[in-house]
């Protein structure tokens, strides 16, 4: 059942992923330090583990591999073409996102190197475009697998992606200070 839109939708972890950890590498070899998660909070380090169990609910579902629901909202081939729909417009934001951001990609809030303010490319249009990115692969995901325990990560994501958000745009405030809140004031925060 709906095995091709299931192979899609579950590679878009990867792809994802994999994009930034060749940008990570690529600045890394520059002298760019691009990782910087948890460096604020050390709460943030409960997300991964966090995030390889929905990695292996998305795999699960998709492989027939054991998992802890078989309960659906709705199982309809039509619907899981409009998720991998949303997993694929949203791995080209991402992307979109990681060209516009150049070398001011980072993943977390960077004190020591924060470089320059991006409002170019996709960033003239939403200030946070990678949240609303990885936003519409778990929506896309859930659209594909519609299991309760889909529909609970992308409410918790949801959560956590503006609590960033807010945590990120306090940073830019300070920072950069007018050129931000002029920014903030021509571009939407999300859509």
């Amino acid at each position: 059942k709906n095995f091709m839109q299931n192979i899609i939708a579950s590679l878009t972890i990867i792809f994802l992923i994999g994009l930034v950890i060749i940008r990570s590498s690529m600045l890394k070899k520059r002298g760019i330090t691009a990782m910087n998660f948890g460096k604020i909070d050390k709460t943030d380090f409960c997300i991964p583990p966090i995030a390889l169990f929905y990695f292996y609910i998305v795999f699960a579902e998709a492989f027939g591999w054991p998992t802890l629901t078989q309960y659906e909202f709705f199982n309809s081939g039509f619907i899981s073409w409009i998720g991998v729909l949303f997993c694929l417009l949203g791995l080209v934001l991402f992307g979109l996102s990681l060209v516009s951001f150049g070398d001011s990609f980072r993943v977390g809030i960077d004190l020591d190197f924060p470089d320059k303010l991006v409002t170019e490319g996709v960033f003239s249009m939403m200030r946070n475009p990678i949240y609303v990115a990885f936003w519409m692969v778990l929506f896309g995901q859930f659209l594909v697998f519609s299991n309760w325990i889909l529909l609970v990560y992308l409410g918790a994501a949801t959560w956590l992606f503006h609590r960033q958000v807010l945590r990120e745009e306090e940073f830019l405030d300070v920072q950069y200070g007018d050129e931000f809140r002029e920014y903030k004031s021509r571009v939407r925060r999300y859509i």
